[in-house]
């Protein structure tokens, strides 16, 4: 591949799930990422496809009147997220990354396998897996867009929806910036609080040494007691 990103190309190496690409294919699911797929609601509708591409977990984006259609077919099989999303330019994208991110990160966890998908696959569903492989590539919105859209060549998120990927960016960068920093305060928090445990320790055990030292000072500058009938005059 010529003209892009070393990370790009490292990725696109690293991924070896690359089709050539067939119009029928739009109503597929392509893998975009290990365990992560992409597509319309068709595969949703299919127990037979679900289960022949490994699915454990399933993503839906969906808008309120679609929901009768995308709702959780086969409950006893899959773990679903349905999330409410038009897909129109005043929709915030934004705002479910962490909590499809979440979700895509702890089914993969357990071994499992995503489906995400949103009406025709070409739009919210690509905006949210492209966000994820944002996050877990380190790639700009447009090297992410770009790896996703050569496993899903139909995907074209509108407008918006890519300024927010543009956004989120930034964003993402800082609050692993602000985790990391609050991890390692945390951190120093917890040596300073073991060191402080440990002098306090030390200085325990110095005053009672001292302490026995008094005692002992003390017995010895005693006079001794007299026993009953020893030592007394008659």
């Amino acid at each position: 591949m010529n003209g892009i990103s070393p990370q790009l190309q490292a990725l696109d190496e690293q991924v070896q799930n690359k089709l050539e690409w067939r119009y029928e294919m739009r109503r597929e699911a392509q893998e975009i990422l290990p365990g992560l797929y992409v597509g319309p609601f068709q595969p949703s509708w299919r127990l037979a496809t679900l289960q022949a591409l490994g699915i454990t977990h399933i993503l839906c984006i969906a808008e309120s009147r679609e929901q009768h259609l995308f709702s959780a077919r086969f409950p006893e099989n899959f773990v679903y997220l349905i999330l409410e999303m038009r897909d129109a330019d005043d929709q915030n994208l934004i705002r479910i990354f962490p909590q499809t991110q979440a979700f895509i990160d702890s089914a993969i966890a357990q071994g499992g396998r995503v489906l995400v998908h949103c009406g025709d696959g070409i739009s919210r569903s690509p905006a949210v897996v492209t966000a994820y492989v944002m996050c877990k590539s380190g790639l700009s919105h447009e090297d992410a867009f770009t790896f996703v859209q050569s496993r899903r060549f139909c995907v074209a998120p509108r407008t918006e929806f890519q300024h927010q990927l543009e956004a989120y960016g930034p964003i993402f960068a800082a609050n692993q910036t602000m985790a990391a920093d609050a991890g390692a305060q945390a951190g120093q928090r917890a040596r300073r609080r073991g060191r402080e445990d440990e002098d306090e320790d030390e200085g325990m055990g110095e005053s009672g040494m001292d302490m026995d030292r008094e005692i002992d000072t003390d017995m010895t500058q005693r006079k001794p007691v007299p026993q009953w009938g020893v030592g007394l005059a008659a």
